[in-house]
């Protein structure tokens, strides 16, 4: 019998009200309890001279015995997200199967991966971050540091030494001892962040989890991207080498040329707090052929590298955040070549005021359909004119650009003959009074428009008619 098939049912039996689907009383728990959904699914695979037993007998006997574990997974999959974590309390069963249930885990606690305890727990994990849990947390301190993906308690007496994150660093041996243990246990393994592990941690774990497709290495160096070739299904990597404050490390032209003849089979690649120059860069275009998103985040690479950006000949997706200069001497404009199927470049955080090194990337990133500048400083009108090398912009978002005029952003996006939308937001210098109409006849012909340059105006435009901002003689009369 299916669950869906209904089932007849006595006017004295506990079930009479039943819904006709099994799945009924999960998605109506206000009505009806846990207890009487289970006993639903078991009746509707029973014969019917089971439904002759008595509401004491169910009270009972506990049904869900009977159930094999995969039905019960699918009954616990109904459950909502904010009580999930309940359900492994009711018994030990239960507690196993919600931990086949997980998959992505961050661990805060080495011993609890040293132990075994992790993977037998949760033996489904595909997505581990050790991260924290290389750390050795000051006790008694109610001081979180939080970084990004990086966040551990604190001592105050830390709070004077920069040095205090690599001095709590488990050492590399330790690390490695853990990847180890975490790879022998953890064969379904698809994702890992790690922090100050070396080589021979990264052959370990390429061996015992070959389906590896995202690394995540912080504390990144040259040495430990030897052991990077051995990870031959690795689709997705980001390298972190130095973070201000917290930890240094030094990935160069020889880690960037490993990397490149190791990883050929890159999709997705972030280098972050990394140095180098073109000819570790040129290396990686040039040997991972199916590379098709590329993000630069705080480099600290030599001049000259955004030449090596030609070399991408499948580059989709250039990302560029958090960099205190782009190029200041990216070389003779007639060197530079183009990315032949580059479609989107994003600019985030990044100071723009150097006019060479943005000449050059545009130059290098003529042909992208959509441009996202988020957030930047510098961006003036001249920065922005170097813009009309774009040919097919068919989409751009500017937010927080506070030195962008009207006038800056007309003189551009009237040469884009493709634009078919456009946002534009927090950016006080365009204000609304200065559309000319030219500007105003391309606005109408836009297929999506989101206009919020200046916040201020927006409020006062929104508020106006409410009253509020007047003067309080007119509300406070005298009667």
């Amino acid at each position: 019998m299916s669950f869906r098939e209904k089932i007849p049912t006595s006017p004295k039996s506990p079930l009479r009200r039943r819904r006709s689907s099994w799945t009924g009383p999960w998605l109506n728990h206000q009505t009806t309890s846990f207890k009487q959904a289970v006993s639903a699914v078991i009746q509707a695979q029973s014969p019917r001279s089971r439904f002759k037993s008595s509401a004491s007998e169910f009270s009972d006997v506990d049904r869900t015995l009977s159930l094999s574990d995969s039905i019960i997974l699918r009954i616990l999959e109904k459950l909502p997200e904010s009580q999930s974590e309940d359900v492994s309390l009711v018994c030990k069963r239960w507690l196993y199967l919600q931990g086949r249930r997980l998959k992505t885990m961050k661990v805060s606690n080495w011993d609890f991966l040293m132990s075994g305890r992790l993977t037998s727990r949760f033996p489904k994990l595909t997505s581990v971050d050790l991260v924290n849990a290389c750390l050795n947390p000051s006790r008694n301190s109610g001081i979180l540091l939080c970084h990004k993906s990086i966040s551990f308690p604190v001592s105050t007496d830390s709070l004077s030494n920069w040095d205090f994150v690599e001095e709590n660093l488990l050492d590399c041996e330790m690390v490695d001892r853990g990847v180890r243990v975490l790879g022998r246990g953890s064969c379904d393994l698809l994702k890992l962040v790690v922090i100050n592990a070396t080589e021979m941690g990264l052959l370990s774990l390429a061996e015992d989890c070959s389906d590896l497709q995202e690394l995540e290495l912080h504390k990144c160096s040259d040495n430990l991207l030897r052991g990077i070739a051995a990870c031959e299904n690795l689709r997705a990597l980001r390298l972190v080498g130095i973070v201000d404050g917290l930890y240094s490390s030094s990935v160069s032209d020889i880690g960037l040329t490993i990397l490149a003849q190791g990883c050929k089979r890159l999709v997705k690649l972030e280098l972050s707090g990394c140095e180098g120059s073109l000819d570790g860069v040129k290396a990686i275009g040039q040997c991972c052929e199916v590379l098709e998103e590329l993000s630069i985040c705080d480099h600290r690479m030599d001049d000259g590298w955004i030449a090596a950006l030609s070399y991408f000949e499948s580059l989709k997706r250039l990302r560029i955040s958090s960099c205190r200069k782009i190029d200041s001497s990216p070389g003779p404009e007639k060197l530079l070549g183009s990315c032949p199927a580059l479609e989107s470049l994003q600019l985030t955080r990044c100071c723009l005021n150097d006019k060479e090194g943005m000449r050059a990337l545009f130059k290098v990133c003529n042909g992208v359909t959509k441009v996202n500048i988020q957030d930047c400083w510098g961006l003036d009108d001249d920065s922005f004119s170097l813009a009309k090398s774009f040919r097919r912009v068919r989409f751009l978002s500017l937010e927080g650009c506070s030195v962008l005029t009207t006038s800056g952003l007309e003189s551009v996006i009237l040469h884009w003959e493709e634009l078919e939308s456009m946002r534009v937001v927090s950016c006080k210098n365009i204000k609304d009074s200065e559309i000319s109409a030219a500007l105003s006849s391309l606005f109408s012909l836009l297929k999506e428009l989101t206009w919020r340059p200046d916040t201020r105006s927006h409020l006062s435009s929104s508020l106006e008619g409410a009253g509020i901002g007047k003067r309080g003689s007119k509300f406070f009369k005298k009667r």
